[in-house]
């Protein structure tokens, strides 16, 4: 295993992700496999859980971790195919922290990676991530012979979601959209567990995403079940990405309603009902999400992007309730904090079996902006952090009010700007927020310019 090649640019901001089989393949993931076992007995840990996705590759990388980890003597406790939330319910339910989850999210089907998780923390991440890629490189790994047994979360995952909702008398009709992704294995069974009428679409487990990219907070992803919803006289679309743990969500119009939407029609449901009246959002979310909370008397607290940090903050700061624009939502009013796209759409659900609101009305009175969707500009990642360097350096001195808590976000008086590098691909990725149309093209133009020249 000394001969690995192992690439540095895999280990990324919140994960190990990279195209199968040029930067991950089964020798790569054996190797990380004996890196991750050795890393935990450090630190007094000696069991694990492991479970992996739909993608074509993910049984034959699940097959050679799991032989690098129990290469040190840790044993292994495998879900088999399972959602990454079914993996993170698995960590609470079995008390074993340590873990791996072989998936690459909503990324390209040729895609795979590894989110990891060496203690109670939760997923490791930013410099957590290169400390464990200096620790495999310098190969001094543990031996011994560990035991593999394997289990199903499923029921107990079902139940979980059970126990923790109160449906209305309000029947309702909801189009689901795995997109063929991961959650295509139990979507149908947790609907089908509430008093909810059930149309699926896009429900074959198929790594290859035949029908459409599995990320539902691309607007454009969503046709299908736009036109399904229509069709159908359906209340509610929600759709799913790759390993399920975000949500997207179209209304009874076969109108797209964005994350940030979505988080204020959770939040005016819960405001009432939590005692730590403060809410988290990414510094992506609109400026509509800053303005109800304060309107309805609460703290908003505006966070970096990046579900391992958005959660872990989440966590830190006893919130009931955060999320960032990506689709990823944390619930711990009376859920146990980790996201899920299906129990994000059943709270939904839930909120509209006990109202006589439509999903759209549930938006009224919500402040209007023009924003664009999440911009990608493909750079490699040896240069995407140079290219947000100099737009810092324009904003600068133009002497812009500027938020570097994450990239670069530029706050005018009438809407913003936000350029950062993606820590999830070879991206720099933009969005840009204004109160008029016009204003808006101001902004996206300025800025794209700088990206662009470069």
């Amino acid at each position: 295993m000394a001969d690995v090649s192992l690439n540095r640019n895999i280990f990324r901001g919140y994960d190990i992700r990279g195209v199968y089989p040029t930067t991950i393949n089964e020798d790569v993931a054996e190797l990380i496999g004996q890196g991750f076992g050795s890393y935990i007995r450090e630190i007094g840990k000696t069991e694990c859980i492991v479970g992996y996705d739909n993608r074509l590759s993910s049984v034959s990388l699940h097959n050679s971790l799991v032989r690098g980890i129990l290469k040190t003597g840790v044993d292994v406790i495998s879900l088999g195919l399972v959602t990454t939330p079914m993996y993170y319910y698995a960590a609470i339910h079995y008390k074993i922290s340590p873990g791996v989850m072989i998936t690459a999210s909503h990324n390209p089907k040729d895609d795979n990676g590894f989110k990891i998780a060496f203690d109670e923390s939760g997923n490791a991440k930013g410099d957590e991530i290169q400390d464990f890629y200096r620790y495999i490189v310098k190969g001094n790994f543990f031996t011994g012979e560990g035991k593999l047994t394997t289990r199903s979360i499923e029921k107990d995952y079902i139940e979980l979601m059970r126990k923790s909702l109160s449906f209305g008398d309000r029947r309702l009709k909801v189009v689901l959209d795995p997109g063929n992704g991961t959650t295509s294995i139990i979507a149908k069974a947790v609907y089908e567990s509430f008093p909810i009428d059930v149309v699926m679409i896009n429900d074959l487990s198929d790594g290859t995403f035949p029908n459409h990219h599995p990320d539902p907070c691309v607007e454009a992803n969503l046709e299908q079940l736009k036109a399904k919803v229509l069709e159908e006289g359906a209340d509610l679309g929600l759709a799913f990405d790759g390993d399920g743990d975000r949500v997207g969500v179209v209304d009874e119009k076969g109108a797209y309603i964005s994350t940030d939407q979505y988080m204020i029609i959770i939040i005016r449901s819960i405001i009432d009902k939590v005692r730590n009246k403060s809410f988290l959002y990414d510094v992506k979310c609109s400026k509509a999400v800053e303005d109800e909370i304060k309107r309805l008397g609460a703290k908003p607290i505006c966070y970096r992007t990046g579900n391992s940090y958005t959660k872990a903050k989440v966590r830190e700061l006893d919130l009931p309730f955060g999320g960032e624009l990506s689709g990823h939502v944390y619930f711990r009013d009376r859920f146990l904090g980790f996201d899920s796209g299906l129990y994000a759409g059943l709270r939904l659900v839930e909120i509209l079996s006990n109202s006589i609101l439509s999903a759209s009305q549930l938006l009224e009175g919500i402040p209007t902006y023009f924003a664009t969707e999440e911009l990608k500009f493909a750079f490699d990642d040896d240069k995407k952090f140079s290219i947000v360097n100099d737009v810092l350096d324009y904003a600068s001195d133009k002497g812009y009010k500027i938020n570097n808590i994450d990239g670069v976000r530029v706050d005018f008086p009438d809407g913003w700007a936000l350029v950062r590098a993606s820590n999830t691909g070879p991206n720099v990725t933009a969005r840009f927020e204004a109160k008029t149309k016009m204003r808006l093209d101001e902004i996206q133009n300025e800025f794209i310019s700088i990206i662009k020249n470069k």
